[in-house]
């Protein structure tokens, strides 16, 4: 059977590729990264419970702590502020972790590579609004050279981002229709028990629901 290494933060659009990469045939090996984010706690849970559902062949949860040590990034430094009701803004936001999908997807490769995975699947939006510059379509293209270059099989990997054209209504609708278990799903950046609703990925979650009339599964700190 052919396989796919699943990268899965345990958000809605990590957990729908894992889904999509499933109903393409592939045995799933699930790869999650714990970096001290502030919904460390929350992400592993999330994660445990969708491989379980899943039922990967093999789940791999790394320690990638050195991320906080780099710093720069709200995520990992509480000494800054996570922005809240921020969409659309020019310039990246300071939850933008520097290269964190880069950091990923090297991991990835080499995990691919003892593993036996031909593909690797990751969540990636292009048009997030949230100024990632490691979303993009060329960049994935770079990596996936990149990680081909550096292989010492001849096999080639191939990145797959299925959600990359995408808008969030209609990550939304593809969960639904695909029956991903969206309330096992978290995507909040602050708070580790229930959701803010105020921050970027909240927002554009929340939004995505909005557009088609649903209302999210999950549970905010404030009535949504």
């Amino acid at each position: 059977m052919k396989r796919a290494l699943c990268i899965m933060s345990g958000g809605m659009d990590s957990t729908l590729c894992a889904y999509l990469a499933k109903k393409e045939g592939y045995e799933l090996v699930a790869l999650h990264f714990n970096y001290s984010q502030r919904t460390e706690k929350k992400e592993q849970e999330c994660f445990d419970k969708l491989c379980e559902l899943l039922k990967v062949s093999k789940k791999y949860s790394l320690d990638v702590s050195f991320i906080e040590q780099i710093g720069g990034n709200s995520l990992t430094d509480k000494s800054l502020k996570i922005p809240k009701n921020s969409l659309n803004q020019n310039e990246s936001p300071n939850t933008y972790v520097p290269f964190r999908n880069g950091i990923f997807l090297s991991i990835a490769a080499a995990l691919a590579e003892v593993e036996s995975c031909e593909s690797i699947f990751i969540g990636v939006l292009a048009d997030d609004n949230s100024g990632y510059a490691d979303c993009s379509f060329p960049f994935i293209q770079k990596a996936e050279d990149f990680i081909n270059e550096g292989r010492a099989t001849k096999i080639k990997a191939k990145i797959k981002t299925p959600l990359i054209s995408l808008k969030k209504e209609d990550v939304v609708a593809l969960a639904y229709k695909e029956n991903v278990p969206i309330k096992y799903t978290y995507s909040c950046y602050e708070n580790d028990e229930f959701a803010c609703g105020e921050c970027d990925s909240c927002l554009l979650r929340l939004r995505g629901f909005e557009k088609l009339g649903l209302k999210d599964e999950i549970k905010y700190a404030k009535k949504i």
